[in-house]
């Protein structure tokens, strides 16, 4: 397949957002922002082509190449935000829509993507947990379950509640290590403020991450499933910390945060 380039003011992206937030579209440039808030309400802005597709009609696999340039409103955003290519695992199509209910799946990322300090986004010792980061998911195609981002706060009581959730850590990173998905990612030390060129190139056998002009993450685990282009900023959280507590829900916004793309 010949390398597909993404230039985003070319590119047909369509919105979703929630709970007063907005998504305004300039010359080239998209900023997403969601609205000052408490927690305990889902606030996101994002951009997607996978909105009415099923997951065998999304538009990209391997090769492809993204290059954009980002910025954000803050270094340390509450929630998550980020871009690149995914295949939408948690099934978040709707019934009635052209691609009908998405049954949740393994993941398949590579993308850019920050997460505050109440995530813990890996099941790896090796491997940052939150922060902004170059990432890679790589899982076998298929219809294999994952759940759901829980909607409210989740933790084991006590010692035994802790020691439970150390185990099913550890059972839940061997059995993902060695037969589903593999992860590879690299914490970024760039200011997300300011405007920076980010890239990711990917080949059929290596998945190269670049911001400006220095590569920083290579890695093999190349996304194996056909892919959705995501743009998003939300207020969200998720933890499976390894000391066995597992949290997830909705993090305050002292005040507005955005972030702003454009493309060539």
């Amino acid at each position: 397949m010949s390398m597909i380039k993404f230039h985003l003011g070319e590119y047909s992206l369509h919105p979703r957002i929630a709970r007063g937030a907005s998504i305004h579209k300039g010359d080239r440039t998209w900023r997403l922002e969601i609205p000052a808030g408490p927690p305990g309400s889902y606030r996101l802005a994002q951009l997607d082509d996978t909105q009415g597709l099923a997951r065998r009609a999304f538009m990209h696999k391997a090769p492809f190449q993204l290059e954009l340039k980002a910025r954000a409103s803050h270094n340390q955003l509450p929630g998550t935000w980020g871009f690149g290519l995914w295949n939408d695992p948690f099934g978040v199509s709707l019934p009635g829509t052209a691609g009908g209910l998405r049954l949740p799946t393994l993941p398949n990322a590579a993308w850019f993507f920050h997460a505050s300090e109440r995530n813990y986004l890996t099941l790896e010792d090796d491997q940052p947990g939150f922060g902004w980061l170059a990432a890679a998911f790589q899982s076998p195609p298929g219809r294999s379950p994952t759940p759901k981002p829980a909607g409210r706060h989740i933790q084991p009581d006590g010692a035994a509640g802790s020691w439970l959730g150390r185990q099913a850590r550890r059972a839940a990173s061997l059995l993902m290590r060695r037969f589903l998905t593999r992860q590879d990612s690299v914490r970024l030390d760039v200011d997300a403020c300011a405007w920076l060129t980010y890239r990711i190139d990917c080949q059929a056998q290596l998945l190269r991450f670049w911001v400006e002009n220095d590569l920083v993450l290579e890695t093999p685990l190349v996304p194996r499933s056909r892919l959705g282009l995501v743009i998003w900023i939300d207020n969200q959280f998720m933890a499976f910390r390894p000391d066995g507590r597992l949290q997830a829900g909705t993090q305050a916004n002292p005040e507005p945060a955005w972030i702003e793309i454009a493309g060539d």
